[in-house]
């Protein structure tokens, strides 16, 4: 059993407690909150055996082998770092950092510890997803990416009110394009690698984060389009152009359904099954690497995660948006 630990009691931790339970060499250990009665109250509704307040201790237990990171962005760095440096294995969610320099020293601060430190999308992670990358040959050279997530954010209708949430605020390094423009970028970079240049353009709200915004990645033969926003709403699919077909995706974040319409005016269903909650599959690819001894993912790989950032932190610098992160 790879015994673990969490951070963060919100709903995405529990998301993954659910779908990780599904995969049997997990066991949830314990939960880590700043305050007990929020430590006490999601260990019990999760199965938790123990609970912790205190960061170094939780690093320095010896009843943890894995830790899964769910605070907001800005903790991301700081937190994997100290327990990497105590032999935790560590899942971190996207994005991975704040910035550059902190994915950098958590790269070398896995290594330095032989331990895994893999980025927690689970986009590149589903089986239609890896559909996609197998079916790729067969709509001819590649000419353009677009991708779109756009989501209307609880939050926003109180932001306008003047209540800054945690995903409004530059001091957690929020915002739509580390929130959910992320999700539009790492399968990219998984498919395509890092692109020759980037044109960003973001709509900047008042606490200095984007409400949406927009790139532009050349690619030299072929170009990608993302757009993101926590502001509204979009309902258009992903696509993969090619000079023989074009992959249609019905959203990039979770790719359940999968179509090439081909030139010729037929068409072909290359979605697969996912009989999983779609966070069980990085779980899953996560617990395999640990279990087989090894450091580093090759879907979400540090080069992945790495390159992504340098996108992200670009895009960031064109549109002026900055987090205390980065001085």
């Amino acid at each position: 059993m790879i015994r673990f630990a969490t951070i963060g009691t919100n709903w995405i931790t529990e998301a993954f407690i659910r779908a990780a339970k599904q995969v049997s060499s997990f066991h949830l250990q314990a939960v880590y909150s700043r305050q007990k009665e929020t430590a006490d109250a999601f260990a019990e509704k999760t199965g938790a055996a123990q609970t912790f307040t205190d960061l170094h201790k939780l690093a320095a237990s010896d009843d943890i082998d894995a830790v899964y990171i769910a605070s907001p962005n800005a903790f991301h760095a700081e937190q994997a770092m100290i327990l990497m440096n105590h032999g935790k294995h560590v899942i971190c969610e996207k994005p991975l950092a704040s910035n550059v320099k902190e994915v950098e020293a958590m790269i070398e601060t896995a290594r330095k510890n032989d331990v895994v430190l893999m980025e927690a999308m689970k986009t590149t992670c589903l089986p239609n997803f890896q559909a996609i990358q197998h079916h790729l040959p067969k709509i001819g050279r590649i000419r353009r990416y677009v991708a779109s997530y756009c989501q209307y954010s609880s939050r926003y209708d109180a932001f306008k009110q003047g209540t800054i949430a945690n995903a409004f605020h530059p001091a957690f390094s929020s915002g739509a394009l580390m929130d959910l423009g992320v999700y539009c970028l790492y399968p990219l970079v998984v498919l395509f690698g890092e692109p020759k240049s980037i044109q960003a353009h973001s709509v900047r709200l008042s606490s200095g984060v984007d409400g949406e915004g927009s790139i532009i990645l050349d690619y030299g033969d072929m170009d990608a389009v993302v757009m993101y926003s926590k502001i509204a709403n979009s309902y258009t699919p992903a696509e993969i152009q090619g000079e023989e077909g074009t992959i249609v995706i019905d959203t990039i974040h979770t790719p359940t359904r999968v179509h090439i319409h081909y030139r010729n005016g037929q068409s072909e269903e290359i979605s697969v099954p996912q009989p999983h909650e779609p966070m069980y599959y990085e779980a899953l690819e996560f617990m395999t690497l640990i279990e087989r001894g090894e450091k580093e993912s090759t879907i979400n790989s540090h080069t992945h995660s790495l390159v992504t950032m340098k996108i992200m932190e670009e895009a960031r610098k064109q549109t002026g948006i900055v987090f205390p992160t980065d001085e």
